[in-house]
């Protein structure tokens, strides 16, 4: 019997081949996940991490699942595979990404799977996207609204993408 939905934040990122198609794609199949509740503009970012690559889209979405949080990243792994990822290095190029952000008001550590998202902090790539759709959610471990923690990051690399 499938659980009480739970409201989750996942963040999309991707760097090669029709980056707008690949987000697309990608919020069109998390529907075998969770269901899309919102979805934020997307903005071009300079990469974080590994700087030798081209540009990335990003985007955040807000759903809800019914789904455990390690079934959830089950199902985003399998997307990711079947949008086209394939294996680099950490923080290099990729057709697409998808990461838990948050997961409700939950705080789960396992070797898999870190939530709240480990470095989101630190990342203005998903903090500015995310503002856009929860600007008060409050970060369960740093008890400051996402809004708070956007005022401490650089956001100069980040631009709205237009669509051609």
């Amino acid at each position: 019997m499938p659980g009480t939905p739970t409201t989750v934040y996942i963040g999309l990122g991707t760097n090669l081949g029709d980056r707008a198609a690949n987000l697309h794609q990608a919020v069109q199949r998390l529907a075998s996940c969770s269901t899309l509740l919102a979805a934020s503009p997307i903005y071009e970012t300079e990469p974080w991490g590994y700087a030798d690559q081209p540009a990335f889209l990003n985007q955040v979405v807000q759903s809800e699942t019914s789904l455990t949080p390690l079934r959830l990243l089950n199902c985003l792994k399998k997307l990711e595979v079947e949008i086209g990822r394939t294996p680099t290095f950490r923080y290099g190029p990729r057709v697409i990404d998808l990461d838990i952000l948050f997961f409700g008001d939950r705080i789960l550590q396992t070797g898999r799977l870190m939530i709240p998202h480990p470095r989101l902090q630190e990342r203005a790539f998903v903090l500015v996207p995310l503002n856009d759709l929860a600007p008060q959610w409050i970060h369960p471990v740093l008890g400051k609204t996402v809004q708070q923690i956007l005022a401490d990051v650089d956001t100069s690399g980040i631009h709205p993408y237009r669509l051609a």
